[in-house]
């Protein structure tokens, strides 16, 4: 049900640029829509281990990792609409963005930390690296989160509402993370009966 509703997002914006319906900019539109996806799925798997801690439902982490692997995704199709519709796969000029504009220096970076991320969540992969160097790799996932948020304040010159909502709902999920290392008694609930 999840894999389904979180694909319907992009099957909307398919919709949309099909039907001509992405406004007077549909590049920028698409760009900027599959950006903030990627930042919503980043920010809905840093929140499951949260509420599965808080409402003492251990079965929710098997969520983590689809909503995760969804953020690379929509983090995939934010980078393709820049590099196709944006460049037209003119590399040395998406070279010079780079260099030359924060913005897209702090975008490139962020998900790049994401590249690691999606090639080792799978179980082999837990097992091959053990499991505390992997919790180890996979706190990349804030600084990337942060970065997307950066990135996303950087990009928009008047309204930002938006970007600033993102950073918030990071900045809450990091704090989440020092109360729950420093304060786990405030931080985790005892599982259910119908859980044991």
């Amino acid at each position: 049900m999840i894999f389904i509703s979180s694909a319907v997002p992009l099957s909307l914006l398919g919709w949309d640029w099909y039907h001509h319906r992405l406004g007077a900019n549909p590049t920028e539109f698409a760009t900027r829509t599959t950006g903030a996806l990627t930042l919503l799925f980043l920010i809905l798997s840093l929140a499951v281990t949260p509420l599965r801690k808080a409402l003492g439902l251990p079965w929710m982490i098997k969520f983590r990792r689809l909503l995760g692997l969804y953020a690379f995704f929509y983090g995939c199709v934010h980078l393709l609409t820049y590099v196709w519709f944006d460049k037209f796969f003119g590399f040395g000029p998406i070279g010079e963005d780079i260099v030359k504009r924060p913005f897209i220096t702090v975008g490139m970076a962020s998900f790049l930390m994401l590249v690691p991320l999606a090639l080792t969540s799978t179980q082999k992969s837990i097992k091959r690296l053990g499991g505390k160097r992997w919790n180890r790799l996979h706190r990349l996932v804030y600084l990337s989160a942060a970065g997307g948020v950066i990135h996303y304040y950087m990009l928009v010159k008047a309204d930002t509402r938006e970007p600033i909502l993102f950073g918030v709902a990071v900045a809450v999920l990091l704090g989440y993370r020092v109360l729950n290392k420093f304060l786990p008694h405030l931080t985790q609930r005892t599982p259910s009966r119908a859980q044991r």
